[in-house]
């Protein structure tokens, strides 16, 4: 795929929704942290529940360490692997006020050194809260990245790794967004959905749908 194809693209999808941002509610980076953190192996919409709960009672990393694992895990038990989570939650609260004065770091070293904070959560954050031009790959942006030919790659380092150093600039704060939302409603794992799909004459996936196809 060459640059001008890229750049048509990701202008398409600039044009159906010039802002996009996290379906993940929070109104701070702690909170969006902590969000991050418990949507892994979880959906938005699930995680967004638990959160609204949580959040009404403790926001802060002083507030939810003073629930303890336990307590944190009644406003959590919904997601999944909500035991190991709710111990880096409160591992990482401890630690945010111990290094941070309570506050969440905007490098990614700091951030990965955070527990239950890998690669991607890093990116999320630094994305999302501090306006850093990253690229968290997850599922969806690792599938529709290898399925278009946007950037291939065996590996979710690889595939981010090419999107970066690809994707031309001017799209490079939000491209994050609008790959994970057109994974997730657009270009499914099951069956894309080819025919209403903005970019479907740019995408070099080769097994494309068509109308009336049953999945």
């Amino acid at each position: 795929m060459n640059k001008d194809k890229r750049t048509e693209i990701y202008s398409r999808l600039r044009a159906l929704d010039p802002h996009p941002t996290t379906e993940l509610e929070y109104s701070s980076p702690f909170e969006l942290l902590i969000a991050v953190i418990l949507s892994a192996q979880a959906t938005d919409i699930g995680v967004n529940k638990a959160t609204g709960k949580l959040y009404r009672i403790a926001n802060t990393p002083q507030a939810i360490l003073e629930l303890g694992v336990s307590g944190l895990k009644r406003y959590i038990k919904t997601i999944g692997l909500y035991n190991t989570k709710a111990e880096n939650i409160i591992k990482t609260c401890r630690l945010l006020l111990e290094r941070h004065h309570g506050e969440v770091p905007g490098t990614r070293e700091e951030l990965e050194a955070l527990p239950g904070v890998g690669r991607k959560t890093a990116n999320v954050v630094l994305n999302t809260a501090f306006g850093q031009p990253t690229i968290a790959v997850d599922t969806h942006i690792f599938r529709v990245a290898n399925r278009t030919g946007l950037a291939k790659g065996k590996t979710p380092l690889e595939v981010e790794k090419r999107l970066t150093k690809l994707t031309p600039q001017e799209f490079m704060l939000d491209a994050h967004h609008w790959l994970i939302l057109h994974g997730r409603y657009v270009c499914k794992a099951r069956k894309p959905e080819c025919p209403r799909c903005a970019i479907a004459d740019l995408c070099e996936y080769r097994h494309k749908t068509v109308a009336g196809e049953s999945a």
